[in-house]
């Protein structure tokens, strides 16, 4: 920290979201392939996902919800000192999709770049412009979470087509006027489980050729059941982790925001916390698996369905590919 800076803490001081107008219903797949409500419902949680349109891309969404975020704040572009975007379905490998958000907002004097860290991207990088801003080294960023990730659905493999939606939401982040904002963050990753979750194709390993097409490396590929297993292991423990970094106790908390990844993965969480159900949000019926933009989807909808008063404490997890997780502890208010 530069010397003569006092350390500062990070409030969300703004929210903003959007989600395309197009859904596809458990029907709608059943329709498609071997499957039906029943068993998506009773295995998942899901009842309906937004799809992108073929025109819209992910800073198509994402700009929508900046710019929803950026109103909320009372924030203008010109404030904004960083734009961090979490997302593993960039517009294009370069430039990065936070660049071209920074263009379409109007804010050429803040420093952008995406983060991948999958499911986790949003959560790791709301824990990084917090520490920017507590060291002094910005005072306002914009951090989003915006998927377009049913461009990369096999939509003929039930185990992943039923799970995926996509989406956007975005926070202004600023130093708190009081005892608001986060208390304590962790971010970690265990890439020896890399392979429970991956995209073989479009890097530099297997480039995107006509050969990697036809063998539909492409596509998203998940092992459910391990991921179910690491998840439910890894998350619990970085949750207590967190919570006691800030000097609390779980009975503590008033609520959590879970990564909206499955509903049995939610209940399995709060069973191994010993908390109720009703102390985690969770919204997976309407959106599914939005992926780096299900954390913050959630926060805004948990706030207008005034879940969230000044004061509370609450706990932000998630886990995605990588195997990546994070977490962190704030209380609410500006």
């Amino acid at each position: 920290m530069p010397e003569g800076v006092q350390a500062r803490r990070a409030t969300i001081t703004g929210l903003g979201v959007y989600v395309p107008p197009a859904v596809l219903t458990n029907d709608d797949l059943a329709r498609r392939i071997h499957t039906s409500d029943e068993w998506i419902t009773t295995r998942t949680g899901i009842k309906r996902r937004h799809v992108a349109g073929v025109d819209q891309a992910t800073s198509d969404l994402g700009i929508l919800a900046a710019r929803a975020a950026l109103d909320d704040a009372g924030v203008g572009p010109a404030e904004l000192d960083l734009i961090i975007v979490g997302t593993a379905t960039p517009d294009s490998v370069f430039p990065s999709t936070a660049c071209l958000i920074q263009e379409r907002l109007g804010s050429p004097q803040a420093g952008a770049y995406d983060l991948l860290a999958a499911c986790s991207s949003f959560v790791y990088g709301l824990n990084t412009a917090a520490h920017l801003i507590a060291a002094g080294t910005i005072t306002t960023a914009l951090v989003i979470g915006a998927e377009t990730l049913t461009r990369l659905v096999d939509w003929n493999d039930r185990r992943t087509a039923v799970l995926i939606g996509d989406g956007a939401a975005a926070a202004v982040v600023q130093p708190s006027s009081g005892e608001a904002g986060l208390y304590s963050t962790v971010v970690g990753a265990d890439g020896a489980a890399g392979d429970m979750i991956k995209l073989p194709a479009g890097g530099s390993r297997i480039p995107m050729t006509s050969d990697a097409i036809e063998r539909n490396l492409h596509r998203a590929y998940m092992d459910g059941q391990a991921v179910f297993k690491l998840a439910v292991r890894t998350i619990p423990t970085v949750i207590r982790t967190v919570v006691g970094q800030a000097g609390w106790t779980l009975a503590d908390i008033d609520l959590v925001v879970p990564h909206q990844a499955n509903l049995r993965i939610i209940d399995a969480m709060a069973d191994q916390l010993k908390l109720p159900l009703d102390r985690f949000f969770v919204n997976i019926e309407e959106y599914g698996n939005t992926s780096a933009a299900s954390v913050p989807l959630a926060l805004y909808e948990a706030r207008q369905a005034g879940r969230l008063a000044d004061g509370n404490r609450i706990v932000m997890a998630a886990f995605g590919g990588g195997f990546t997780y994070a977490a962190c502890t704030m209380r609410w208010g500006r």
